[in-house]
């Protein structure tokens, strides 16, 4: 691919402009019925601002702009509440249980370990990882024109030389051994 950052971040750009248009024609389903969608297909993947107001996680994950949790049906204790303020679940950190609460605002991402698909909320996405993912974009140099080249080579394999045709085989003789009554 010979993107530029410029042309990644304008199409950024414009999934955020289309989600809104979506959204105001009523037409994109929502991050809890995605996120239902993909709860019902298998274990899913959540991904949020642990920072922002209402999001509950343990203590040494407060801070974390890009958090990641999986969430099933599947997991025990069966708590998992999707509800129209958010996510909860008990899920285990380090061998402990621990009650996470999501608000729908912190939850930037949901992604299915089924299906693999991915959705991106780039509105909800926190500033400071949208800047940090635009400069290492601006960072990278794009290659060179003419650099990556496509290579195809004919592979000759070796086929087993014909013998001469053989003989039809005869029919099996018969057994030596007989039926007895």
């Amino acid at each position: 691919m010979d993107e530029t950052p410029d042309k990644k971040v304008l199409e950024l750009d414009r999934a955020r402009t289309q989600q809104q248009q979506q959204q105001a024609d009523g037409k994109a389903p929502d991050k809890k019925s995605r996120l239902l969608g993909a709860l019902e297909r298998g274990m899913s993947m959540i991904h949020l601002d642990a920072r922002r107001p209402g999001v509950l996680v343990p203590e040494h994950l407060r801070k974390e702009a890009q958090l990641v949790l999986n969430l099933s049906y599947k997991f025990s204790p069966p708590d998992l509440t999707v509800s129209e303020w958010g996510v909860r679940q008990t899920l285990t950190f380090g061998g402990a249980p621990f009650t996470v609460a999501v608000p729908w605002s912190a939850l930037y991402a949901i992604a299915s370990h089924t299906t693999k698909e991915f959705y991106l909320y780039p509105d909800d996405m926190p500033p400071d990882l949208l800047a940090n993912q635009t400069q290492k974009l601006a960072l990278e140099a794009p290659p060179e024109a003419g650099s990556v080249k496509a290579v195809l080579r004919e592979v000759v394999m070796d086929q087993p030389k014909s013998k001469e045709p053989e003989a039809p085989k005869e029919p099996p003789k018969r057994g030596h051994l007989r039926l007895v009554k």
